[in-house]
């Protein structure tokens, strides 16, 4: 077989059955190749950002390596935002490039790139190959590398040649997984970890993405419930025990629900499990961390450390980790903290009885009309994918698809595609975006539309740059410039041009009428509009200010 050959046979021997892409010269061959696959469904996208975009929300929704491919210069750097936001979030993604002939490297041909420089920062690790005997390797040691330890994107550069040149099949080499007991030093870390915990009067659990990447869900849920420990959120931590589990303070962070909030900031002791401890979750980190505890669970011994300083680490498999908590003893009486959090609770709790259209009374219905049915969420980037996180109820993990640590605009719609081709007729995802990020990646309805994906996208149309023009308002003195969209565009015929049924919706009764007309029609994509006054998420932290000291809007 030759190598373009040798690569699609590599691809289904790692359970690839999807790929996302945009052709070009150089990686022509591979298409070629795949021309021949009955197993691989090649989805032609509009654009390569939102086949990168697409493989992540495959990944995100599935627990698999997404794969993307892209021609050499322009498509594969067309490929970086993409990749850079798969970086950030820790998802295993594998984008196959096509690179100019190897008599060519180095010499200024037609679109060639050093595409290995430019994503060197935002990626795992990178190749290029330059022997066709390598391809296979290569190709195999790249999904090997996305998935391990803390997962992540790899990319593989091959010049065109390769894919013409024989190359020789073998067969992968068996291996048997040595499972390693922890350490003498491992064991006392983790028994005083539980010491901690135990002798904390006001304990509170953080979980981030990580405990979604590791499959840990019912290990976390079994531990927190042991323990009776009340669990906050990140952005990329919901659904990674349910929202509606009683132990659940709902999403922490700059914009996060005031009792999560309230709860961290008085705690004594913080158990972080899957979590960075970014910016946006702590807000000041010197008063973030004054007189509280950190207990640190993490795969990566990087983040140890990093961002939160002297926290008791743990750094390793999770399950294991969660394991050996769970042999020790749980004693202690916490009752006075959970009282405190259920009147927080009850204080904070949100009122959604508004009398006309808002965004989270809106998504609050889409909660109602979605609990305990096969459903998933992706955002795009903004207010609106606060207002999510805040009004949405995620009660399973990879049902939640958002860009947490690069905040991408424009990801919300390629994503949802990705998770719709992996989800098939088993769940459908609802989208939500923002008038400004549809503009950038609204060209994949497209697609949607041309495989007849049954994505629901929710368009909230405030007329501006929603965040931008809050940022403005509370730390520029309503200096409201580059924000505001005063050129009207018809968001529901922009998508019906693609023969989208789309609807343009103004109050409630309306949006309740169309989200029913939308969830009904399980066969086809929906868009339904939202136009909203512009207004501000609230909760909101105050810049360089701890985590429960809140913006006052007026």
């Amino acid at each position: 077989m030759n190598g373009a050959q040798a690569v699609v046979a590599c691809l289904r021997e790692q359970g690839v059955d999807t790929v996302f892409g945009y052709p070009g010269g150089m990686i022509l061959p591979l298409y070629d190749a795949l021309y021949d696959s009955k197993e691989i469904k090649q989805v032609l996208v509009t654009h390569e950002q939102n086949a990168a975009h697409a493989a992540d929300g495959y990944a995100r929704a599935s627990g698999k390596v997404g794969v993307c491919i892209a021609t050499s210069g322009p498509g594969a750097t067309n490929l970086v935002t993409g990749l850079a936001t798969a970086f950030m979030d820790s998802i295993p993604v594998v984008a196959i490039t096509g690179q100019v002939d190897t008599t060519l490297l180095g010499r200024d041909a037609f679109q060639e790139t050093d595409i290995l420089d430019v994503t060197m920062p935002i990626t795992k690790h990178n190749y290029k190959i330059k022997d066709a005997r390598h391809l296979l390797s290569t190709i195999r040691e790249a999904f090997t590398l996305a998935k391990k330890g803390r997962p992540g994107p790899v990319l593989v550069d091959v010049p065109r040649d390769l894919f013409f040149q024989e190359v020789a099949w073998e067969e992968v080499p068996a291996c048997t997984k040595k499972v390693g007991k922890p350490d003498a030093d491992f064991l006392i870390c983790a028994a005083e970890a539980a010491r901690e915990i135990v002798k904390a009067q006001r304990p509170v659990v953080i979980v981030g993405g990580g405990v979604v990447s590791a499959g840990a869900t019912a290990e976390v849920t079994a531990f927190v419930e042991k323990y009776n420990l009340p669990v906050a959120h990140t952005l990329m931590g919901l659904g990674a025990i349910p929202r509606e589990h009683p132990q659940s303070l709902g999403f922490a962070g700059m914009h996060g629900e005031k009792a999560a909030n309230h709860a961290i900031a008085a705690a004594d002791l913080i158990i972080a499990i899957g979590s960075r401890f970014g910016d946006r979750q702590t807000g000041n980190v010197k008063k973030y961390t004054q007189d509280t505890k950190f207990i640190h669970i993490d795969i990566d011994p990087a983040e140890i450390d990093k961002n939160i300083g002297n926290s008791l680490g743990l750094a390793g498999d999770m399950k294991v980790i969660l394991g050996l908590l769970m042999k020790q003893e749980a004693v202690g009486n916490i009752d006075e903290w959970w009282q405190q959090i259920q009147s927080w609770k009850e204080t904070y709790d949100y009122d959604y009885h508004v009398n006309r259209l808002t965004v989270p009374w809106a998504l609050h219905q889409v909660a109602q009309n979605t609990k305990g049915k096969p459903y998933a969420f992706a955002t795009d980037v903004g207010q609106h994918q606060m207002w999510a996180a805040l009004h949405l109820r995620i009660e399973e993990p990879r049902t939640w698809l958002t860009s947490g640590g690069l905040g991408t605009m424009g990801f919300g719609l390629a994503a949802a595609m990705g998770a719709q081709m992996y989800y098939g007729d088993s769940r459908r995802v609802i989208h939500v975006a923002g008038d400004g990020g549809i503009k950038m990646t609204g060209n994949e309805f497209y697609t949607i539309a041309r495989l007849n994906l049954p994505v629901i996208s929710l368009i909230v149309n405030n007329t501006s740059l929603g965040m931008i023009r809050q940022l403005q308002k509370v730390m520029y003195k309503e200096r409201y410039i580059a924000c505001e969209f005063d050129y009207q565009m018809d968001y529901a015929a922009y998508a019906g041009s693609f023969g989208i049924k789309a609807e343009t919706v103004s109050t409630q009764e309306e949006f309740a009428e169309a989200l029913n007309r939308a969830l009904a029609d399980q066969d086809h994509p929906r868009v339904i509009v939202l136009n909203v006054w512009r207004s501000f998420v609230e909760p909101m932290i105050k810049g360089g200010a701890r985590i429960d000291e809140f913006v006052e809007f007026k």
